[in-house]
């Protein structure tokens, strides 16, 4: 568990609120945490919130209740929220005897009713998952990014992507014959899918955390630091807070400080408080293991022995040609 004063190269990882500190790791629960914490002062606030799924840091209740609970959490956060912040809350869908709840659709009134505006509804893609046998297999989730009010931190040159046609021209009016790119590159789209270039689709195509991913802990539902990095960069500046209020190993806070923001997370689980630590003290040294932001995703060749037909699938016929 994190300690007071742990130093990491030139950074101290506080276990409280502090308006001077760099990274703030809190062990307890958020009700506790947020009490600390001025009022108007987070630039973002990202997480991927408890599903209720049952998993063993959660404890299962009725869909109505969870949705209660969160409704509270969500209010408080909202006021730690500067008038230029942002939101980004990443949800999945609930199942439950065999029907799907889709928790964006039942978390985007608790925004809207605090006044608050989505801005997009991102779709991050992903191609492993549990494979259903009565429905089609889940392979997305959902970015819900809400803002405060209309004027809000939006970095577009930060995450602009190349231009499909660069050297495309105007073929009329005033500026006919000159380029009708801009030359740092085109608008991202909000269904995110990496695959050869960084933001290059709507789809955000980022590998989820699974066994052979390099960022692998023990925690059932990781996130993907290249995921927040995406939103850190688009909606915050240097030197901001991005707080993670369900930070599990803190891949939020590591994409933060990776990109010179303030980190400041909440987690009751001790185990993963350590892990977070352990993480961050890792970056630090340089030795922590993470997927870079736009790495292309594996693409098989064909050749792969996992890849070929198992030959207990195979006909006689098929077997003999």
């Amino acid at each position: 568990m994190c300690q007071t004063g742990l130093f990491c190269s030139g950074h101290t990882i506080e276990r409280s609120y502090n308006p001077e500190a760099k990274i703030v790791v809190f062990h307890g629960d958020i009700t506790d945490f947020i009490k600390q914490i001025p009022d108007n002062s987070i630039n973002l606030i990202v997480t991927s919130p408890p599903y209720n799924m049952g998993k063993e840091y959660e404890v299962r209740t009725s869909l109505e209740k969870y949705i209660d609970v969160q409704s509270e959490i969500i209010a408080n956060l909202y006021k730690k929220l500067r008038d230029d912040g942002s939101i980004c809350w990443q949800v999945g869908n609930f199942a439950d005897k065999g029907e799907v709840y889709p928790l964006d659709i039942l978390y985007y009134p608790i925004f809207k009713n605090l006044g608050m505006k989505l801005r997009n509804r991102i779709i991050w893609k992903f191609g492993h998952g549990l494979h259903a046998s009565k429905r089609f297999s889940g392979r997305y989730e959902i970015i819900l990014w809400f803002t405060k009010t209309d004027r809000y931190i939006f970095n577009l040159d930060s995450v602009r992507i190349p231009s499909k046609y660069p050297n495309k021209r105007h073929y009329k009016g005033p500026n006919k014959g000159k380029p009708s790119c801009n030359p740092l590159g085109k608008n991202p789209s909000d269904v995110w899918e990496t695959i050869v270039r960084d933001w290059e689709e709507l789809v955000w195509d980022i590998p989820n955390v699974k066994a052979n991913h390099p960022e692998k802990t023990i925690h059932p539902c990781q996130f993907p630091i290249e995921l927040v990095e995406r939103c850190v960069l688009a909606l915050t500046n240097e030197g901001d807070w991005v707080f993670d209020p369900y930070m599990g190993v803190g891949s939020s806070l590591i994409a933060a400080i990776m990109h010179n923001r303030r980190a400041m997370g909440c987690e009751k689980e001790e185990t993963y408080v350590g892990i977070a630590t352990q993480r961050i003290k890792d970056y630090y040294k340089g030795t922590l293991h993470y997927r870079p932001l736009g790495k292309p995703i594996y693409q098989p060749t064909g050749r792969e022995k996992v890849r070929q037909v198992s030959d207990e699938w195979l006909t006689n016929e098929q077997k003999k040609t």
